[in-house]
């Protein structure tokens, strides 16, 4: 009995494995013919509408900026003035537009409606009672031109300019001063009444006011800028003046024969006249065409030392006189002659 049952179990036992093998291998068959899975289709985006369509982006426009010139004062690196050429007209009508140009350089020289421009003429240095320095201030020029040019230049495309300055000292060495009264080489008399009061104070102080100037090679002598206002303030007196060939009084009357009497003693040197102006009547104190009349604020006595070297002029008031005398150092007295 036990054979039997032994038997029978090793019968069930081969039945079983073999029906897994057979169970593997349906598997295995299965999936060798199953087919592999298809890739996912992409999907087409849907289409676009009128309605759905988004509007195209377009790249904005940037306009380019206006040409600005900045107009700089080399002496303070100041910024002292904006341009803008177009709004001047640059690119309308260039011949109206340089015409501006030069205008606004002309009033940036030389001043506008009471402001003072650059422009500045020389106060020459002097020497007092001792024989000690009192600086004057140099002559100060804005080059127009030269300035209209640089505007010119930038004006399609803006940038920044400096003024076209020039700063021009006086034109002698400090080793002169001692030495400029050394050799007199020019000198001229006039005489006046000497019981005109208000006149003879008139000539005193417009003397005094020239006296002890040094004039250097180069430089420009205005009598107007040396001698200054004529008023009752500074002293001056009521006195005759000769107006639109008429005699009458005025404020300062008499100085005339101090410019004059200058003209004289610098006219037998080598010197170049910027401005000189006649009486409209004889004066006597001269000879007829001898003259220099001079008015602050308008007529004035001005000229330019081109000898090439310095000089000194002296005046000498007196009791019925005037001389004016020019002085200067020994070793330039062969630039004189």
């Amino acid at each position: 009995m036990k054979k039997w049952l032994v038997l029978l179990v090793l019968l069930c036992s081969v039945g079983m494995l073999g029906c897994q093998q057979q169970s593997a291998s349906e598997q295995q068959t299965d999936s060798a013919e199953t087919p592999a899975a298809k890739p996912t289709e992409q999907q087409e985006p849907p289409k676009q509408t009128e309605s759905t369509k988004q509007p195209v982006g377009q790249t904005k426009i940037i306009p380019a900026p206006i040409p600005v010139i900045n107009i700089i004062d080399p002496t303070s690196n100041k910024l002292i003035h904006t341009l803008t050429p177009i709004d001047l007209g640059y690119e309308m009508d260039i011949a109206a537009y340089i015409v501006k140009i030069e205008q606004f350089a002309k009033e940036l020289a030389r001043g506008i409606d009471g402001k003072a421009g650059y422009d500045q003429r020389m106060v020459l240095d002097r020497l007092d009672e001792h024989g000690n320095l009192i600086k004057g201030n140099p002559l100060i020029l804005l080059r127009e031109s030269v300035l209209v040019e640089r505007i010119m230049e930038a004006s399609a495309s803006g940038g920044t300019i400096e003024l076209p300055i020039d700063v021009l000292e006086s034109g002698y060495d400090s080793e002169d001063i001692p030495h400029l009264e050394e050799v007199a080489i020019a000198s001229y008399t006039t005489y006046f009444n000497p019981t005109d009061a208000g006149r003879n104070k008139n000539i005193e102080l417009s003397a005094a006011a020239i006296n002890k100037i040094i004039v250097g090679k180069g430089d420009q002598f205005s009598f107007n800028t040396v001698v200054g206002p004529r008023d009752e303030a500074s002293g001056y007196q009521p006195a005759p003046e000769i107006i639109n060939k008429k005699r009458v009084m005025g404020i300062g009357g008499g100085i005339c024969q101090t410019s004059s009497t200058l003209f004289n003693a610098v006219d037998q040197l080598p010197v170049k006249y910027i401005e000189r102006h006649h009486h409209s009547l004889d004066i006597g104190y001269v000879p007829k065409g001898r003259d220099a009349t001079v008015s602050y604020g308008g007529l004035d006595f001005r000229f330019r030392n081109t000898a090439g070297a310095p000089f000194l002029i002296k005046a000498i008031y007196g009791k019925d006189f005037l001389t004016i005398e020019i002085t200067t150092a020994e070793k330039y007295i062969d630039v004189f002659k």
